[in-house]
């Protein structure tokens, strides 16, 4: 029987990224050749990455189109009376139109005073920090200090707006968030590693339900909450497979749920789990 790590590593090895890029929201920066544009459309595909995909990515689809070919220089450039217009009428689950014309206003205004939304974020990291939770809870909070009275009429922060930018002060797991540093700080596979400077096991997985499910099932995690520790405890159980990079197996855990590999519950008593390609293999750690 094989263990834990070898299993996933070979399941990690066999597994066809580039396949599955057209199931997944990293579709969309890869469209894009400069290292600006690969920035900005990642961040905006991984904030609007909750639900169903069929759902989410046409969205996307229809906001970036209105960005004449560069996410970038479009966003330099954008304001708020003259270009929201072009974004009138899409709207997306909780975020109303109004929302998501400010999230655009918000990452202008970080263009703007910073040139990047890396440096926005480094400004907050440190080179001590076990992880980039802190630097994550700083960019959050500095990013909704911008004055949101230009799309409001007065600077408010709606549940629609605080949407796309969850915190790990705030106990949230930050799946989006954490996909979006995923696919800017590793420099495999499908990951674009255009951000220097902040190692890779620096990272937190983006903890989605499947993700939660096959963990539970692994024993990476006890905890039920999907929540920031249960991330951080996850991603500490794959430091311990692999030390330097452990979200090597995160794209593949996390497809392998969304095909429908997996079963829909994580009781693994109900032997449902024994279909599963981990489960043939190894040893489960059973949670009491």
């Amino acid at each position: 029987m094989l263990s834990v790590k070898a299993l996933l590593d070979k399941f990690y090895s066999e597994y066809d990224f580039k396949e599955r890029i057209l199931h997944d929201p990293i579709e969309f920066p890869h469209r894009y050749k400069r290292r600006d544009d690969i920035e900005i459309a990642g961040f905006i595909a991984s904030c609007f990455a909750y639900g169903k995909v069929g759902l989410f990515k046409p969205v996307i689809e229809k906001i970036l189109s209105a960005m004449r070919g560069s996410p970038y220089n479009f966003l330099m450039e954008f304001k708020v009376k003259k270009d929201g217009r072009l974004f009138s009428g899409i709207k997306y689950r909780f975020n109303e139109n109004k929302d998501i014309i400010c999230f655009l206003h918000i990452i202008s205004s970080l263009l703007k005073s910073h040139k990047s939304i890396e440096n926005v974020f480094k400004s907050f990291y440190k080179e001590t920090d076990s992880d980039t939770g802190n630097a994550l809870t700083g960019f959050i909070d500095y990013a909704l200090k911008t004055d949101t009275s230009d799309v409001y009429g007065k600077n408010l922060k709606p549940g629609g707006l605080l949407q796309f930018f969850p915190s790990p002060s705030k106990g949230s797991a930050c799946k989006r968030m954490n996909l979006f540093l995923r696919w800017m700080i590793r420099k495999r596979d499908i990951d674009f590693g255009i951000w220097k400077g902040i190692p890779e096991n620096k990272l937190i997985i983006p903890l989605d339900t499947h993700i939660a499910r096959i963990s539970r099932c692994l024993g990476f995690t006890k905890r039920r909450s999907q929540d920031w520790k249960m991330a951080v405890e996850i991603t500490n159980a794959l430091k311990k497979l692999d030390p330097g990079d452990p979200l090597k197996y995160d794209f593949a855990m996390c497809h392998y749920g969304i095909a429908g590999l997996c079963s829909s519950k994580d009781d693994i008593k109900d032997g449902r789990c024994r279909k599963c390609l981990l489960k043939k293999g190894v040893q489960f750690n059973r949670q009491k």
